[in-house]
């Protein structure tokens, strides 16, 4: 996958002077084994590093500084192992500028009624200190999660690491780089938006580039690092020749590699996650690229067609926070409207991205009306089923909007000779006809991002974060 950095979590523990050091000491021993444990559960995508405990006003000041200069910390967990005065985290939660998760939790799951003493009590008011610490989050507007429940049960280490690989994409987000390769198809309104109000509200930079600036990387690429990659197709993939006599269809073929090559190389030399390209906008190339796309995604460069930066700037988001699993540019084709069986054929004209794949890919040359230019090869494939979100933003004119819509997908069990593209089928919720007339309704765009391992709730997690408006259709 494209790198992320490396990224840790620091813990920070509410507690005050009052309970004198005695009870501070349980405290940083309780915390030391919680930290532990959750590092050790195997459930959590990224370690938590557990910091000083948060007794004064200065003290989460100064971590709250800290976390927001420290590169590697993606964000804040904070737990209130007593009853810790709000008042004290007001400055340091203002100046946060980075995720927060409020983990309402105790050290221990159960009430030890045989013992339990007016000590014991004091010692563990986490139901007290949860309080009166949500009162000053909700007080000054922090967008900042809440997670409920016993730390070692395995539903709250998993709404943990949802939350912290939303942390990471939210960081990232400030990172994401947007090529376009030529500009935005013509006359089509979804694919437009104000980019400096993206780059103000989500951190994206969007850089145009004429095709003659990629083309002349493409041209330097040398016959060697072609074939050589060529040969690395065969261990890889399945070859379809169809028509095509064996050299024809290679050559074709290695017109791709030579793409692939050159797009790379450009878009790590301008150090871009994202790009897009235009079948409009293809002067001085032999084919639209659509196996160099494809393997591009499956590495974790976010994609749009139609020189949507947006949907590609969303798909790079939505792959870190997906770790580049099983989520890709998308577009609605095709209605199936038999009774019983609604579903929608999602797919693009080639570039439909193989970490959806759920079958082995084959390389098919086919020929392709848009562009004008020689029959371009892709890779084909049937999508995975599983249960999903698809994504899509829009640009208002006066707001970014967010539409969010849960779906089912399922592998297709007709075979489709004819088709030379890949293939994902699914269908929305809460049903067919519901959810299409709200995501229509609501201004939905035909391009998405769909992926089978995020949920809605982390979507929302980081629109939250970002002050974006959402609409979510289940």
């Amino acid at each position: 996958m494209l790198e992320v950095s490396k990224k840790e979590f620091w813990f920070v523990v509410g507690s005050q002077y009052l309970y004198g050091e005695e009870a501070l000491a349980s405290v940083r021993t309780d915390a030391e084994k919680i930290v532990e444990g959750l590092n050790n559960s195997g459930k959590l995508p990224y370690p938590i590093v557990l910091k000083e405990l948060a007794v004064t006003a200065d003290t989460i000041t100064k971590i709250m500084k800290e976390i927001n200069y420290r590169d590697e910390v993606a964000g804040v967990i904070t737990w209130m192992h007593t009853f810790s005065p709000a008042k004290m985290w007001i400055r340091g939660t203002k100046l946060l500028q980075k995720p927060l998760l409020h983990l309402a939790t105790q050290f221990n799951e159960s009430i030890p009624w045989k013992t339990i003493d007016m000590d014991f009590m004091n010692l563990n008011q986490s139901a007290h200190g949860d309080r009166e610490y949500g009162f000053i989050n909700a007080r000054l507007k922090k967008q900042n999660k809440i997670v409920v429940g016993f730390w070692q049960a395995e539903k709250v280490q998993t709404q943990i690491a949802d939350w912290m690989d939303v942390a990471v994409a939210f960081d990232e987000s400030f990172n994401i780089r947007v090529a376009r390769f030529g500009d935005n198809m013509r006359n089509v309104g979804v694919t437009e938006g104000d980019k400096v109000e993206a780059q103000i509200q989500f951190g994206w930079v969007v850089d145009y580039f004429g095709i003659g600036d990629l083309v002349q990387v493409i041209d330097a690429v040398t016959d060697e690092e072609v074939d050589a990659l060529f040969e690395e197709y065969k261990k890889l993939y399945d070859f379809e020749y169809g028509d095509y006599d064996q050299k024809t269809w290679e050559d074709h073929v290695k017109v791709q590699a030579r793409q692939e090559i050159g797009m790379r190389r450009f878009l790590e030399q301008g150090n871009y996650n994202a790009f897009t390209t235009n079948f409009e906008d293809l002067y001085g190339m032999q084919q639209l690229p659509g196996l160099a796309v494809q393997r591009l995604n499956e590495e974790g460069y976010g994609f749009a067609g139609e020189g949507d930066w947006k949907t590609a700037a969303i798909d790079r988001l939505m792959k870190v926070m997906a770790r580049n699993e099983n989520t890709g540019f998308m577009e609605d084709y095709t209605y199936e409207l038999t009774n019983g069986q609604e579903a929608i054929l999602e797919s693009h004209m080639m570039e439909v991205d193989p970490t959806l794949a759920a079958n082995k890919p084959k390389i098919v040359v086919s020929p392709l009306s848009m562009g004008d230019r020689e029959d371009p090869a892709r890779l084909v494939f049937d999508g995975k089923a599983g249960e999903g979100v698809v994504v899509s933003m829009a640009d208002f004119g006066t707001h970014y909007k967010l539409l969010i819509n849960e779906v089912s997908a399922f592998e297709p069990t007709e075979a489709a000779p004819n088709l030379p593209v890949a293939r994902v089928m699914w269908t929305p919720k809460p049903n067919f006809y519901d959810g299409i007339h709200a995501w229509i309704e609501a201004g939905g765009g035909h391009h998405t991002v769909v992926s089978l391992n995020l949920t809605a709730d982390q979507i929302q997690t980081w629109a939250k974060l970002v002050d974006l408006e959402t609409v979510l259709i289940n």
